[in-house]
C-alpha cells in the first residue's frame, strides 16, 4: 500500500498565491462572499505570499502598524481609502463590474 503523502493546505495556497493573476482572482472570489472578513483574511494571505512585513506594509501604505493589525484581523472594519491603499501596495486596483445574476 501506498503511502499517503498530505501537503500543508495553507503554504500551497501562500506559493500559489504568489502568481498576480491567481492572486487576484482568489480576492475577487473573496469578495463575493457575504462576510466582508473572508477578502480581509484573503488580502492578508496575498501579504502572506509575498513577504510583505507590517512594518514594510505601515511605510508603504501610511498606515500605522496597529491599524493594519485591526484591519486585517477578523474584527477588522476598514475605511475604503485603507483598502485601496493596501490592494494599491499589493498591486491590484479595485474595480466595479455589473453584478453577474
Amino acid at each position: 500500500m501506498k503511502k499517503r503523502v498530505f501537503r500543508n493546505y495553507q503554504e500551497k495556497m501562500i506559493r500559489d498565491l504568489q502568481d498576480p493573476e491567481l492572486a487576484s482572482a482568489y480576492l475577487n472570489q473573496a469578495l463575493i462572499d457575504d462576510d466582508p472578513r473572508v477578502f480581509l483574511l484573503a488580502l492578508k494571505n496575498v501579504f502572506a505570499a509575498r513577504q510583505v512585513e507590517m512594518t514594510q506594509l505601515s511605510r508603504d501604505t501610511e498606515l500605522s502598524r496597529e491599524n493594519l493589525y485591526r484591519i486585517l484581523s477578523r474584527r477588522g472594519n476598514p475605511k475604503l481609502t485603507s483598502i485601496v491603499s493596501l490592494l494599491h501596495t499589493a498591486g491590484f486596483s479595485l474595480a466595479v463590474q455589473p453584478y453577474k445574476k
